[in-house]
C-alpha cells in the first residue's frame, strides 16, 4: 500500500528528474557568448557589450563577450562556424564577414551557407577623410589627382580583407583610380600616418575620423549614403559630386547554419528589443551608426546582394591573395 508520504516523495522526484529536460527545452536555459571577431574597443566590440547588457536583463541570463580576433575576422567566424547550432553561440560581425570567401582560397567553411541571419543592428556609411595637408578640399579634386597621378595615393585599412579595405577598392573600381591599399594592424596608426604624409586616405566610418574632422587636421570629402552629414560637422553625398559611390558597413548578428528557427526567432525578438533602447540607441549613434533593423531571411538576402554588388572587385582581390 503506498502511503501519502511516499506518493508524495515519488511526485517529488518524478519532478525534479523532469527539470532539466524541461530547462534545456527552453530557450535560453543558460549563458550566452557573443564572439566579436575583431579586437577589444573597437566598434564591434563596443556595440556587443551593450547588447550582452541587454540580452542578460532580458534573458535572466549572462551574455558573455569573446574577442577572437585575427585574419580578417576569420578566426572569430570559423569559432561560430564550428560551434553547436543550438544559439548559446553566436557571431557579432560586420561586412567583413561576407567576402571571407574571396579573400581566402581555403576558407574551412562558407560565410553565407554556413550561417543563418539573426538580425542587422546597425550602419556606417562610408566618409572619405583625407589630410588638411594633401591640399584638395572636394571629392573630384581628389579623383583628378589620383587619375593624374596614378599609383602614388595610398590609402590606409584595418587590414587585409576588412571592411575600410574594401570600401577603398570600391571606390577605386568606381572612379577608375589606381590607389594603393595599405593595411594595419593598429587602425589608429592610420590617423598618425595621415597626418604624417605617409597615406593620403582612408575609406571609414565617420566615427573613427569625427575628433580630426572637428579640429580641422582631416578633411571628409564625400559620405557614401543617399543623405548628407549635417552634425556635428557637414559632409556633402558623393552623388552630390556626380560620382555614384555608395558603401556602408553593416553590423549584426549571425547563427551557425542549424541553428533551430524558433531560436533564432527568439534571439532576433529579443536583439530588436534591446536596440530600441533609448540609451543603447543614442550610444550607437555617438558612434556615428545608424541603428537598422533587417532580420532573419531578410538578413541572409541583404548579405547576398552585398556581396553581389561588390563582385567585380572581390573577383580581383581573391587573385591577388
Amino acid at each position: 500500500m503506498i502511503t501519502r508520504r511516499l506518493f508524495t516523495q515519488a511526485l517529488a522526484a518524478a519532478a525534479t528528474a523532469g527539470g532539466p529536460a524541461h530547462a534545456e527545452d527552453r530557450y535560453p536555459s543558460r549563458p550566452i557568448t557573443i564572439v566579436v571577431p575583431l579586437t577589444p574597443g573597437t566598434a564591434i566590440d563596443i556595440q556587443a557589450r551593450l547588447y550582452a547588457d541587454g540580452l542578460a536583463k532580458r534573458f535572466g541570463y549572462q551574455a558573455v563577450v569573446v574577442n577572437r580576433a585575427g585574419a580578417g575576422t576569420l578566426i572569430g567566424a570559423e569559432t561560430v562556424a564550428n560551434a553547436a547550432p543550438d544559439g548559446y553561440t553566436v557571431l557579432l560581425t560586420n561586412s567583413a564577414h561576407a567576402i571571407l570567401g574571396a579573400m581566402n582560397r581555403n576558407l574551412p567553411f562558407d560565410p553565407v551557407t554556413d550561417f543563418a541571419g539573426i538580425a542587422m543592428v546597425a550602419q556606417a556609411p562610408t566618409v572619405v577623410a583625407v589630410p588638411a595637408s594633401l591640399g584638395v578640399h572636394s571629392l573630384q579634386d581628389f579623383v583628378a589627382l589620383a587619375k593624374a597621378k596614378p599609383g602614388t595615393i595610398n590609402y590606409g585599412s584595418a587590414g587585409i580583407g576588412t571592411a575600410t579595405h574594401i570600401a577603398g577598392a570600391y571606390f577605386a573600381y568606381k572612379t577608375g583610380t589606381d590607389l594603393v591599399h595599405v593595411p594595419y594592424t593598429v587602425s589608429q596608426t592610420i590617423l598618425t600616418d595621415m597626418l604624417s604624409g605617409n597615406i593620403q586616405a582612408t575609406f571609414a566610418p565617420q566615427a573613427f575620423v569625427q575628433p580630426m574632422l572637428q579640429d580641422g587636421r582631416l578633411i571628409a570629402l564625400a559620405v557614401a549614403d543617399d543623405q548628407a552629414v549635417t552634425d556635428p560637422v557637414k559632409i556633402p553625398t558623393a552623388r552630390a559630386a556626380g560620382i555614384d559611390y555608395v558603401n556602408a558597413t553593416w553590423y549584426g548578428f549571425l547563427a551557425p547554419a542549424k541553428t533551430p528557427r524558433a531560436v533564432l526567432q527568439t534571439l532576433h525578438d529579443a536583439i530588436v528589443e534591446v536596440g530600441e533602447d533609448p540609451d543603447i540607441q543614442a550610444k550607437i549613434k555617438q558612434q556615428g551608426f545608424a541603428p537598422a533593423n533587417i532580420g532573419l531571411a531578410d538578413f541572409d538576402a541583404h548579405i547576398r546582394a552585398d556581396m553581389a554588388r561588390l563582385q567585380p572587385i572581390l573577383a580581383q582581390l581573391g587573385q591577388s591573395h
